[in-house]
């Protein structure tokens, strides 16, 4: 019998790297835990390793690393405790890890993404802001290695099973006429408009359908992240951004749909869990049981659709409008939304203001090339001055 395939998870302590060692756990002789990382939630990290008895775990701090290590050998563990991102970028490329989660979230998770692309791993792509930020050089370095890479967004996830196996080639080529992206609308998609400048970080953060952290919550009220998605998947699929269309459904039930040539229309439906598009990139190319209980039509009864409005989701038009720029601007975007979103659950800024400080960011910046992740670090690191300084000149 072989040995079960060795799995890091960068971002263990979150709601996908949580999904994952759920999917792991029912598998014990396909799968295993090789390395787990969290962020600030050490104790949770400490009950993750005893539970799935990793040989490595990854904390920011030594301070915090010494005093998980403790905690690890008091309860019998010999999981090793590295730090900060030269242990991630270890854990991401030890040659004996054979896929690796990548499920930090925002900008931080670049770096040990493309660490583990360079291996030549397997990448499980939950991490969007990596090919946002870097969608050429990622690419490149994909193309380069060799390594396998699977989306995990459900969105993406689903359209990767709804194309041809050879799209590569380009979707005119493989007759695909366009990429038709869901979105649930998030909690604000019926709210009146002159209410939203008086919405706050709970109800931002109370999804409709999904389970997930503040951050990504907040984008998906504001539909930043599906604009995120629009960029991710024009990488993914060597899409234009004209070629790739966001459409409103509220049930969360399809999860994304391609549209070829021919009029046909082939679309991945499943229950809203993250543990579906998490087993199809385990398993890729074949199934696994994942957990999630049987979509009952039934129940479901109806299936809507509407189009974005874009006055009530400006960061998506903001997006849109950074995906045809290219360059350093989807850089700028994510660096410049990760700054207000973060002003916005500290109570810093109103709601309707994480756009406004978006929009300023990108209209006072050039666009420039991005030919190394130097390039792409300079644009990220001057959207987020001009973030901060958009935060200061308002008393924030």
């Amino acid at each position: 019998m072989s040995r079960p395939q060795q799995i890091t998870v960068l971002g263990a302590t979150g709601s996908i790297g949580l999904s994952t060692l759920d999917v792991i756990a029912r598998h014990p002789a396909r799968y295993q835990a090789y390395a787990l990382s969290g962020f600030t939630r050490l104790s949770e990290l400490l009950a993750l390793c005893v539970r799935h008895t990793p040989r490595f775990a990854v904390v920011p701090e030594a301070a915090a690393a010494r005093v998980l290590q403790d905690d690890l050998r008091a309860a019998g563990l010999s999981t090793r405790v590295l730090v900060g991102e030269d242990g991630l970028c270890q854990v991401a490329a030890d040659p004996e890890v054979d896929a690796v989660m990548a499920a930090i979230v925002g900008a931080a998770g670049l770096r040990p993404t493309l660490a583990a692309v360079e291996a030549g791993k397997k990448i499980l792509l939950a991490n969007k802001e990596a090919l946002v930020m870097s969608g050429a050089l990622f690419m490149q370095a994909v193309r380069k290695s060799g390594s396998v890479l699977l989306p995990i967004d459900s969105e993406h996830n689903a359209i990767f099973q709804c194309m041809p196996q050879d799209f590569a080639r380009g979707l005119g080529a493989v007759g695909v006429r366009r990429i038709l992206l869901t979105a649930s609308g998030g909690p604000f998609r019926q709210t009146p408009m002159a209410e939203l400048a008086h919405v706050t970080p709970e109800q931002a953060c109370a999804h409709p359908n999904w389970s997930m952290g503040r951050k990504i919550s907040v984008d998906s009220a504001s539909m930043m992240n599906k604009g995120l998605e629009l960029i991710e998947a024009c990488w993914l699929f060597d899409a234009k951004p004209s070629q790739v269309e966001v459409v409103i459904h509220p049930q969360s039930v399809i999860h994304s749909l391609v549209d070829y040539i021919d009029g046909s229309v082939l679309a991945q439906l499943g229950n809203p869990d993250m543990r579906t598009p998490i087993a199809h990139a385990l398993a890729w190319p074949e199934r696994i049981d994942s957990g999630v209980a049987p979509l009952d039509l039934f129940a479901i009864a109806r299936l809507d659709f509407q189009a974005p409005d874009e006055e009530r989701f400006p960061c998506l038009r903001l997006a849109r409008l950074a995906a045809e720029a290219g360059n350093s601007a989807p850089a700028m975007l994510n660096a410049a939304n990760e700054v207000a979103v973060a002003a916005f659950l500290d109570g810093r800024v109103r709601y309707p203001e994480i756009a406004s400080i978006i929009e300023e960011t990108l209209n006072l910046e050039p666009v420039v090339a991005v030919d190394d992740l130097a390039a792409v670090f300079t644009a990220d690191a001057k959207a987020r001055v001009l973030a901060e300084r958009w935060l200061s000149r308002h008393g924030r």
